[in-house]
């Protein structure tokens, strides 16, 4: 069943990826005996546990892996983190965030950045990233997962910190109704004290915190801003697809291989 497709910062959701289609990204990179696997791909956190170690088994396998790999693939793939949030509330507000692409792929290096908006739970990073390719004519097979991976892996992330958002207002409001529980009587007498000298101060202050959000609005699309991106700014938002000599990739693959 899809999630609706907007939400309100006062209607939290239950922990999930705001896509279509509820997956992981998963990235693995393991060492064992002088051996080194690196893999990324999603997942589903609804198969079995059983799922992960057909699939260890099946990986050290057909790339002939020492059997060493093969508890280290099962530990790697951290289904239980993502577990672990499940059923927790997630504040979504109405959030359009960056997404960027910093890839290498093969010959191919490509960077871009755009919008995503956290509320479309019908997004799907596959299909954005087959259309981008089509768009680019990048024909390398490897690229296109690659950029849903890199999407899904940004969106997991942001995700998470929508929960410990959501936790953090959670504390935040029960601290607030304790603090105004528990106000001195005093401190009522000095503002309305104060609001009799400076009424009209008073009365400004109430109202600003009456309505915040439309005051973020006012401050986001003031005289000074518009929702057309300058001339300037179009460079920033505009994909840039460079390929690599041979040469290049070897030399990458071994300032890589030093680095790690």
């Amino acid at each position: 069943m899809k999630s609706p497709a907007s939400a309100s910062w006062k209607a939290p959701l239950k922990f999930r990826m705001p896509t279509a289609e509820n997956l992981i990204p998963i990235r693995l990179d393991i060492e064992v005996d002088g051996q080194r696997y690196k893999d990324a791909f999603t997942w589903n956190p609804y198969d079995p546990d059983s799922e992960v170690v057909m699939f260890a088994k099946r990986t050290v396998k057909d790339l002939k892996l020492s059997p060493g790999f093969l508890p280290q693939i099962v530990q790697s793939i951290q289904l239980a983190t993502f577990r672990s949030y499940e059923g927790q509330d997630m504040y979504v507000g109405d959030k359009i965030i960056p997404i960027k692409l910093d890839l290498q792929v093969n010959h191919i290096v490509i960077r871009d950045q755009f919008l995503w908006d956290l509320n479309n739970f019908d997004s799907d990073p596959e299909e954005f990233a087959r259309t981008l390719c089509k768009d680019l004519g990048i024909e390398d097979p490897e690229v296109e997962p690659a950029i849903a991976f890199a999407i899904r892996e940004q969106l997991y992330e942001i995700a998470i910190q929508n929960v410990t958002t959501a936790r953090e207002n959670r504390i935040s409001k029960k601290g607030r109704r304790a603090a105004e529980h528990f106000t001195p009587r005093f401190l009522c007498c000095f503002l309305l004290i104060w609001s009799e000298i400076g009424g009209i101060f008073f009365l400004i202050r109430m109202a600003c915190k009456a309505s915040g959000a439309a005051l973020d609005l006012m401050k986001l699309f003031s005289f000074g801003s518009s929702v057309v991106r300058k001339r300037k700014e179009w460079d920033y938002y505009k994909p840039v697809l460079d390929l690599l000599s041979n040469e290049d990739v070897h030399a990458l693959e071994a300032k890589e291989e030093r680095s790690g």
